[in-house]
């Protein structure tokens, strides 16, 4: 039985010593390195595949009866771009109008262009507990997708009261 063990125990020196061999082999290749030199055109082609990648953002508006506020976000939540219907009209009586929103939409769209934002998710809200949205949203909405963004989801996240503190007015409602 020695004699048996003695022959398994060289056979397996052996096979690591092959091993070992190959693997200093292949080590010595992955040293030298193959350059692979690209064309000009292909360098460009690629180049221009990356600006092809579509950015998305999203755009959050915030409309009530007396102002509109445009708020542009990448996918983490970092701000691109925030504009109100202060920044554009001097009368405070016009922020809330479709008109004014449309300016907001135009200075939104320039700073998106420069940073290469092809689409929008739109999340759309108002007042909580209104009964809808302010006249700004959707003239907001409207001339971005004639500046050419696409807009793939509009979504309306109002906050909504659930019961809440009580109403003014008393057990027997207010007398008027």
């Amino acid at each position: 039985m020695n004699k048996m063990a003695k022959k398994i125990e060289e056979k397996e020196i052996e096979k690591s010593e092959e091993v070992l061999e190959e693997t200093e082999e292949e080590i010595k290749t992955d040293e030298e390195p193959e350059e692979i030199e690209e064309s000009e055109e292909q360098k460009e082609k690629s180049a221009i595949k990356k600006k092809e990648k579509d950015v998305e953002a999203v755009l959050n508006i915030y409309t009530s009866f007396n102002n509109t506020i445009a708020h542009v976000t990448d996918a983490s939540g970092r701000t691109l771009a925030k504009v109100s219907g202060g920044m554009v009209t001097k009368h405070s009586r016009l922020k809330a109008n479709p008109t004014i929103a449309m300016f907001i939409a135009k200075r939104i769209s320039e700073n998106m262009k420069e940073k290469g934002i092809k689409s929008l998710y739109v999340r759309i809200r108002a007042k909580t507990g209104s009964t809808g949205p302010g006249p700004g949203a959707n003239a907001i909405i409207k001339s971005l997708s004639r500046e050419g963004f696409k807009i793939i989801n509009i979504l309306d996240t109002t906050r909504v009261p659930r019961g809440g503190p009580k109403k003014q007015g008393g057990r027997r409602g207010r007398r008027v």
